[in-house]
Parts: structure tokens; C-alpha cells; sequence
């Protein structure tokens, strides 16, 4: 009898050892599972390492492979409909200059088909595909990316930025997720010269769709500061929302942002966004920064020591949220100071300490971070 009590003490004895452990090992995988949320994989223009950027399939794509965010640039058309598409102009990933030949208008010396000289039925009417550039000389089509989706095949349509949140919200509902947009305004200084408002009318749209607070799956992003200014001060407050902002940061050589300045358009300086101090500007309108990757890392960086720049050990101070761009792991794009790609998604989560990344490969931040 003595034995049984002795064992049933024994037994009691482990079960609670073994609940106290479970529960010890429950609170730390919780606690880990929160960590490696903290950690996001935004899907640049989709999964675009695998299918023309932008595509209605890149973005399906990008949330199969279980991105936390897929991105949408924004344009404006003839009749004032939100287009997504990376560039302001149609003939880097249509066949516009076969369909209008005669459409184009000159812009900076380049003859270019512009968006906002079409309706939406027009541009429903191209094809669109891989991004590609054509020889001045032989006029031959030439993919940026040669191991990517081949130039023209399959069917592939501009979107609407309607058409894409009601994707994304379709497959959140359909699938149980709960992946966010990430919008960006793109080139509001060439928008305003031609009459139109594109961040109110974007943000209208993200509002009807049900966003409205930092806490829902949403980011704003634009590479115009006096613009992110001018979304915070008063096209937020207009339409009573609250969305989390992004200041893209460009060189000022790549004429990203222009700007009128005696009564002649030249490129925004963007300057003083390197200079000490400046984040703590930054700070006071915006939630965070996009910055090109070589501008958080320096040139002194090599394998084993890589060296922070002043933007990121001030935007670290400062808990500026750093979404640098873009991550891809195509021939030539891995910098000497990292091993591989995997290496340098390491670098940046772990060592730069960024909250998020932009990548044509979703799917590989996604594991990168699950098995890390």
C-alpha cells in the first residue's frame, strides 16, 4: 500500500515538473514566434524574381509564398484611374509602342508613353511583361533580368490598384491570412503638373477599402519628401486616417523627385537625408525609411566587418522602422561583403538591425527567417 502512495506521489510529482516545463517551453516559442514577426518580407512589386513585376500572378504569387506585405506603385491615368505600375510610363513593360506608335510625348529628351495619356480602357488593351529596354541601334527588345519570365509570353494586364487590394483582401479571406498592402504614391511632382491629386485620391481609395489606422495592414511610402510632409499634415487629417509612413530615400542623381525652381524643372537634393541629424527630421513626420541598401551599409564593409552608416545607427537610436530595398539574388546583385544571398539577409535582420526588406524573392526571406 505504502509503495502505491509513494508511486502515485511520484507520478504526481512528474506531471507537474512536465506541465510547469510545457508551459515554460510554450511561452518562449510564443515569445519567439512574436520575435520573428517583428521581422518583414515585403514582396517588391510581387514575386517579381519569378513573374513580370506587378502582374496580378506576381502578386498571387508573393502571398502564397507567405510575404507579410506586397507592394503597389501607384499612377494616375487620362480619366483619373489608379494604375500599378513601377513606372510613370507604359513602354518598359508593354507593348504600348506597337499599339499607340504615335502616343508618345518627350520627357527629359526620351520619347516616352506616359500613363496619364491614356484611358484605362486603352491600357487594358496591352499586353504588358517582363521589364526590358530597347537597342537604340538595332531597335531589339532587351530584358533586364535574362534568367527571368521570358519577354511576351503568356497573358499578362496592367491592374488597378482596386483590382489588387481586392486580390490580396479575396486571398486573406479565402486562405485565413492577414497580409498587408504597401502603396506608394509614385512621382506626385509629375502628378501635380498635369492637374492631379494622386495621394488624396489613393489614399481615398486605401479608406474605402476598409484601412484607416496605423494598426491595419498598411504602409505608405513615397519618395517625395515635401509630399510625405503634405500626406501628413493634410491629406491624412482630410480624410480622418492614420496610416504608417515611409520616406523613400533616393540619390539625387537618379532625378527620382523634381521640382519646379525658376520656373525650370530640376532634381530634389536629397542631400541633407545622409547628414547628422537628419533622422530625428525624418522622425517628426514619418514612421520610417526606405532607403536604398548601399546607403545603410558603407563601402568599408567586407566580410566579417560590416560597418553601419550614419542613417542606420541614427534611424536605430531613434526607432525609425528601415525597409531598404531591393534584396534579389540574380547574378551580380550579391555585394562583395556578403556570401550570398542568404548571408545577406542575415547581415541586414541581424547585424543593420532593419525591421523589413523588399525582395523579388519572397520566398526565400520567408524561409530565411522561418529556419533563423
Amino acid at each position: 500500500m505504502m509503495n502505491l502512495k509513494r508511486l502515485a506521489k511520484s507520478l504526481i510529482l512528474i506531471i507537474l515538473v512536465l506541465t510547469q516545463w510545457s508551459c515554460a517551453m510554450n511561452k518562449i516559442s510564443t515569445n519567439s514566434t512574436v520575435k520573428d514577426n517583428d521581422k518583414l518580407v515585403i514582396a517588391h512589386r510581387g514575386a517579381s524574381g519569378y513573374l513580370p513585376e506587378h502582374s496580378i500572378a506576381s502578386k498571387a504569387m508573393a502571398h502564397a509564398m507567405g510575404a507579410d506585405y506586397i507592394e503597389q506603385d501607384v499612377v494616375m491615368t487620362k480619366d483619373d484611374h489608379l494604375v500599378v505600375l513601377h513606372d510613370p510610363y507604359l513602354d518598359r513593360v508593354t507593348d504600348v509602342m506597337e499599339q499607340f506608335p504615335i502616343r508618345s510625348r518627350d520627357v527629359f529628351g526620351q520619347k516616352r508613353w506616359l500613363a496619364i495619356d491614356f484611358t484605362l480602357a486603352e491600357i487594358k488593351q496591352l499586353n504588358m511583361t517582363e521589364g526590358f529596354s530597347v537597342d537604340k541601334k538595332t531597335n531589339e527588345k532587351k530584358q533586364g533580368y535574362s534568367a527571368r519570365f521570358p519577354l511576351f509570353k503568356s497573358s499578362f494586364k496592367v491592374s488597378t490598384l482596386a483590382e489588387e487590394i481586392e486580390l490580396i483582401q479575396g486571398l486573406n479571406y479565402s486562405r485565413g491570412k492577414d497580409i498587408g498592402i504597401y502603396v506608394e504614391v509614385k512621382a506626385p511632382w509629375f502628378h501635380h503638373l498635369e492637374g492631379k491629386d494622386i495621394s488624396l485620391a489613393t489614399l481615398k481609395m486605401i479608406k474605402d477599402y476598409g484601412y484607416k489606422n496605423k494598426s491595419d495592414k498598411v504602409y505608405i511610402q513615397c519618395f517625395d519628401p515635401i509630399e510625405t510632409k503634405r500626406i501628413k499634415s493634410e491629406v491624412m487629417p482630410k480624410l480622418n486616417v492614420d496610416y504608417k509612413l515611409i520616406q523613400l530615400i533616393a540619390e539625387t542623381s537618379w532625378g527620382e523627385t523634381m521640382q519646379l525652381k525658376d520656373g525650370k524643372l530640376v532634381p530634389y537634393n536629397y542631400d541633407w537625408l545622409f547628414e547628422k541629424g537628419a533622422m530625428k527630421k525624418v522622425a517628426e513626420y514619418a514612421d520610417g525609411i526606405g532607403p536604398w541598401k548601399p546607403m545603410l551599409v558603407t563601402e568599408d564593409s567586407t566580410q566579417g566587418n560590416i560597418v553601419l552608416s550614419v542613417m542606420a545607427k541614427e534611424a536605430n537610436e531613434l526607432g525609425l522602422k528601415m525597409h531598404p530595398y531591393t534584396f534579389r539574388k540574380d547574378e551580380g546583385r550579391i555585394p562583395d561583403y556578403a556570401k550570398d544571398f542568404d548571408d545577406l539577409l542575415d547581415i541586414f535582420y541581424n547585424q543593420v538591425g532593419v525591421e523589413g526588406v523588399f525582395t523579388d524573392f519572397p520566398d526565400l526571406a520567408v524561409k530565411f527567417l522561418e529556419e533563423n
